[in-house]
Order: C-alpha cells, then sequence, then structure tokens
C-alpha cells in the first residue's frame, strides 16, 4: 500500500507483526513507524530494541530472531525495528522464516528499508506476513492527497488548487510539506477558519529557491522582464548573490534541455537523467514552453558569463545584467 494509505489501514487492521516500510522518501519511513509505537508501546525503555542491518550477519541473526520472540514488560506489543536491512535468501530460510511465517502475537518487528537492496537479497516484501509500505518518492497528485486529507483531520478545507499550490512552493519535498502544512493549520485556528486559502498559502508559506528559479524561468519564456527583475529582487533579498543565481540557472536551464532531448514518458525521464517524477514532469512541460533551440541558447549564454567571472573577465553583477540582457534583447554585452 501507499503511505498516504497507512493510517487508515491501521485504524481498520489494528497492530499486525511484520511491517516493511520501504522507499526513498525518509518522511514517509519515519512517520510510518511513529504511527505504530505512538498506538501501542507505553514503554519503550522496556519494549523497544533497534538494530542495524548492516551489522546482523550469519549468527547475529539470532539476535534479532530472540528480540522479536521476547515478551513485552508494560506495553502491549514489543517493538523490534532495523534499518536498512537485507539479508540474503540462505540467511532468511536459516533464520528468519520462523518469525515470519509464524510470528509472535505480542512483537511487532518494523524493517525499515530506503531501497531494495542487492542482487541476491531476499525480497521482503513478498514474504509471508508482511504488511508493505511503500514509501517511494510520492508523485504530485499523491502528496496533494496527503495535504487535503490532513487538514480534513484538523477539521480545516484545502481544495485541489490550494493543495498543489504547496506541493509547487516545496517542490513536492515532503519534509518541508509536513512543516508548511503544520504552519498552516496553526495560522487557521489562529484567525478561527475552518478554510485554507490561497492567500494564506502565500502569506505564510515562502517558495522554494528551486521554485523560484522555476518561476523565472517562466518569465524568461514568456519575455515578461518586470516578473522577471522581481524575482530577481525577490531572491536577492533571502541571500541569493549574483554567483549563486547564476549557476542555478545554469543549472536549471542545463536540466531543461537535457528533459527536451530525453524520449520517453515522465517516469521514463526520470530514470535516464536521475531526477524525481514530479520534476520531469515540470521539465519538460516547461521547455515544451520555449522555441526550438532557445534552450541551449540560454544555457550556452550563462554558462559563458560564468566563465567570464571564473576568467576576470566579468564581476559577478556585469555578468548577471550580461545575461538578461542576452536572453532578453539578444545582446552580446550589457554594461
Amino acid at each position: 500500500m501507499k503511505y498516504v494509505d497507512f493510517k487508515k489501514f491501521t485504524d481498520e487492521h489494528g497492530a499486525l507483526p511484520v511491517y516493511l516500510f520501504e522507499g526513498e522518501e525518509t518522511y514517509f519511513r519515519e512517520r510510518g513507524c511513529e504511527l505504530l509505537t505512538k498506538r501501542f508501546l507505553k514503554e519503550p525503555t522496556l519494549d523497544f530494541t533497534a538494530f542495524e542491518g548492516a551489522a546482523l550477519k550469519g549468527d547475529k541473526l539470532k539476535s534479532l530472531a530472540d528480540a522479536v520472540n521476547c515478551f513485552p514488560f508494560l506495553s502491549e506489543k514489543r517493538f523490534v525495528k532495523v534499518t536498512e536491512f537485507y539479508p540474503a535468501e540462505k540467511e532468511y530460510d536459516f533464520y528468519l522464516k520462523p518469525i515470519f511465517e509464524n510470528p509472535p502475537k505480542d512483537s511487532i518487528l518494523m524493517i525499515v528499508n530506503s531501497g531494495k537492496g542487492k542482487t541476491g537479497s531476499a525480497p521482503l516484501a513478498k514474504k509471508p506476513g508482511v504488511t508493505y509500505v511503500d514509501c517511494g518518492r510520492a508523485d504530485e497528485e499523491t502528496i496533494k492527497k496527503w495535504i487535503y486529507v490532513t487538514c480534513k483531520r484538523a477539521g480545516v478545507y484545502a481544495d485541489g488548487v490550494t493543495c498543489g499550490k504547496i506541493a509547487a512552493y516545496c517542490v513536492c519535498d515532503m519534509s518541508r510539506i509536513a512543516m508548511e502544512t503544520e504552519k498552516l493549520l496553526i495560522y487557521c485556528r489562529a484567525r478561527q477558519s475552518d478554510r485554507l486559502s490561497d492567500e494564506m498559502v502565500d502569506e505564510v508559506v515562502y517558495p522554494d529557491s528551486e521554485y523560484k528559479i522555476y518561476e523565472l524561468a517562466n518569465a524568461l519564456s514568456r519575455k515578461n522582464y518586470s516578473a522577471y527583475t522581481r524575482i530577481l529582487s525577490e531572491l536577492s533579498s533571502k541571500g541569493f548573490d549574483e554567483i549563486s543565481l547564476l549557476n542555478s540557472l545554469c543549472y536549471y536551464f542545463k536540466g531543461l534541455y537535457e528533459a527536451s532531448l530525453t524520449r520517453g514518458g515522465d517516469r521514463e525521464v526520470a530514470a535516464a537523467l536521475g531526477i524525481k517524477e514530479y520534476a520531469a514532469r515540470k521539465n519538460r512541460e516547461q521547455a515544451a514552453k520555449f522555441p526550438k533551440g532557445e534552450l541551449l541558447r540560454c544555457y550556452r549564454s550563462i554558462y559563458e558569463a560564468i566563465g567570464g567571472i571564473k576568467c576576470g573577465e566579468l564581476t559577478a553583477a556585469s555578468a548577471l545584467k550580461t545575461v538578461t540582457a542576452r536572453l532578453f534583447f539578444g545582446e552580446k554585452r550589457a554594461e
């Protein structure tokens, strides 16, 4: 199941013996474990044991099995947590099979992995008795659903557009989204409002710098000089100097250009470029707004200006002016 469905699943099914939280989203993995321990663990000092998977090799796996087979002292369940645990199939068969196929009723084993492990690792998600929770990077719709449900539980209504704005401002970073959603709910309570609006999001959540670079590129695609200079000013006020801005723009346009050349759907492009699926979709959408050849021209102009700074031909300030002149007016040099 997806992480966003885990709370409802736990409400309906209670505590189960073995959980596998697997995926690269740290926030989902940590919150999944936290949800279980808050509900079923009363005394962590006596009833909670943690292991590092890398240390559990060979006979040391007995200590994990022994911990799972212990009775709880004061809590409803005894908890055993193991992180980055990728046992080989032979190790599973010899040491672990009994606690998966016939798990003790008084224990919960939480396996927390950021990936699927190397070739030859036992496919834990397919083993009997395992409740699998997908903690992979969520797509935009899943994140919007998470924001909507979180607000609804707090008695606050947020429509799809507002949820999308929060996700975009945080560049779909779940850790930041969770923090900003919590701030927004506190803000709603302070204003005694049961509805979260776009205006509230603009007041409370400052867009991630990556999102501001996205806006900057949008202004360039529309040749909107006033919006471009306004965004530059906002970024400067947040500590971005000229070199940081140029480096960010250079990296961003390189990504747009690569996305425009890469064939396949969003998932294939994300895999080929090593980026999130959400970022791949946004890059492809934005790249399509530029005329043919414009992305490469933008990238080269910025790259050459950075080179001018490095060789002492330009100051950082004059390099940014040069880039602006080239991108908007086609001039070769701005004094």
